[in-house]
Parts: structure tokens; C-alpha cells; sequence
């Protein structure tokens, strides 16, 4: 969680190798993101800010493509497929063009298809930005019962700080690129002596808007670099 927007991109970049280390050493489920940059991308799944479906595919498609594109193989990947899209309400409408979904519906299926190839890991870049308060409820609902079922670790960023409140063990508040504190909501909230978890990130982060620099077209790019080496 962090107001600047530049700051937690180059993180997620980092920890997902597609940004390379400038110091230290990020171990992501066993691997050395430095040296063992391959095994570190099949071990996660992402889902970023901006939606990255193809809307003149259907959903099953979409699915399809990503499953592919992931070497699993065919049967396993029409059993996941399937079992993902009932999770998050979608079975029903599989066959039906991305670009005919609701923002919402366009959201579950993104995290249905960021869980298709049994990631250890899952990054969620501001998975419920622009959503109303009742999708957003309902997202995470999917998001917790496919973390609870799969045992996937969830690491997600958000603005919405009662969000982070409710939804995470361990909170990390990043501010001009740096991890400032990190610890659970209670523990934030206990050392910076505040009333609240927004408290506390006022405390820490300041009280300037800051500019928004997050840029899903160069993430959606890279990847695509990635994934034809």
C-alpha cells in the first residue's frame, strides 16, 4: 500500500523480474529473482491495474490462451478452467465475448485466469480500483475463498486503506519508492501512536496529493518480452 504510484510499480517490476535489482536480494517462493529469473516467473501469477483480456475473445478463450501460454496441459487446463470460471460466477457466460462483460466481470475473470497455472504466489496491482463498493466486496470474497482453497499467497497493492485493513495479514507502506514501515494493521497503528490505519499512513506519508505514475502499458509490454524469450 503506498500513495506513490512510481514507487510500488517498481517494486511489483522487481519482485516479478521484469525490473532489475539495484542492490540486495528479493527471494520470491525459494528463488533468487537475480539469478533464477525462470523458475521465479512460473512459480506467480499477476494481476495488473489495467485489464489485460483480449475483449474479441471469449472467456473461455481468454482462459484457453493463458493456459497455453503457461505449458499446462490440456486436461488440467479445461478441469481448472472450468472449476476457476464457477468460483467467480462465470461458468455461465464463458462463451460470451470479453468486450459484451462489466468492469466486475472483466476483474473476476482476470483473477480466475491469474490462478490458472497453480501459482505459489499472486500479485494484484489495485485489483478493485474503479470498482463500486458492492463489486469490491464481492471480489475479494473470490479473491479470499481461492486463497483459503488454492493456499496461493496474496500480495497486493491499494489506495483504499480501510481495504488493507480488513483484507491483509501484513501491511507495507511504501512512500517515494521506499518501504517505510511494515507489520500488521495492529501493529502499524500501535507504532505511530494513531487512531487509525489512515491515521498512521497520514503520519508516515504526509498530507501532499501526489501524482499518479503508474503506467499499464509499458507493464503489459514487458511481460509480452518476457514470455517470448
Amino acid at each position: 500500500m503506498g500513495p506513490n504510484g512510481a514507487g510500488k510499480t517498481t517494486t511489483i517490476k522487481m519482485m516479478i523480474t521484469l525490473l532489475s535489482l539495484t542492490s540486495g536480494q528479493i527471494i520470491l517462493n525459494g528463488y533468487d529473482v537475480l539469478t533464477q529469473p525462470d523458475k521465479v516467473r512460473r512459480s506467480f501469477g499477476i494481476v495488473f491495474q489495467d485489464q489485460s483480456l483480449d475483449e474479441e475473445l471469449t472467456a473461455l478463450e481468454n482462459m484457453e490462451f493463458h493456459g497455453v501460454l503457461y505449458n499446462v496441459p490440456k486436461k488440467v487446463r479445461k478441469e481448472r478452467t472450468e472449476e476457476l470460471l464457477k468460483i467467480v460466477e462465470l461458468w455461465d457466460r464463458r462463451n460470451d465475448y470479453v468486450k459484451k462483460f462489466s468492469g466486475g466481470m472483466k476483474r473476476r475473470l482476470e483473477i480466475a485466469r491469474g490462478f490458472l497455472h497453480h501459482p505459489k504466489v499472486l500479485f494484484l496491482d489495485e485489483p478493485t480500483l474503479g470498482l463500486d463498493p458492492q463489486t469490491r466486496k464481492n471480489i475479494w470474497s473470490y479473491i479470499k475463498n481461492l486463497n483459503e482453497k488454492e493456499g496461493i499467497t496474496i500480495f497486493f497493492t491499494t489506495h483504499y486503506i480501510e481495504e488493507a485493513g480488513k483484507i491483509a495479514g501484513q501491511i507495507a507502506i511504501i512512500n517515494e519508492g521506499k518501504i517505510v514501515i511494515q507489520g500488521s494493521p495492529k501493529e502499524l497503528i500501535d507504532k505511530t501512536s494513531a487512531s487509525s490505519l489512515e491515521d498512521a499512513f497520514i503520519k508516515l506519508t504526509g498530507h501532499r496529493i501526489r501524482n499518479e505514475q503508474a503506467s499499464g502499458v509499458d507493464r503489459m509490454r514487458m511481460m509480452r518480452r518476457v514470455h517470448r524469450r
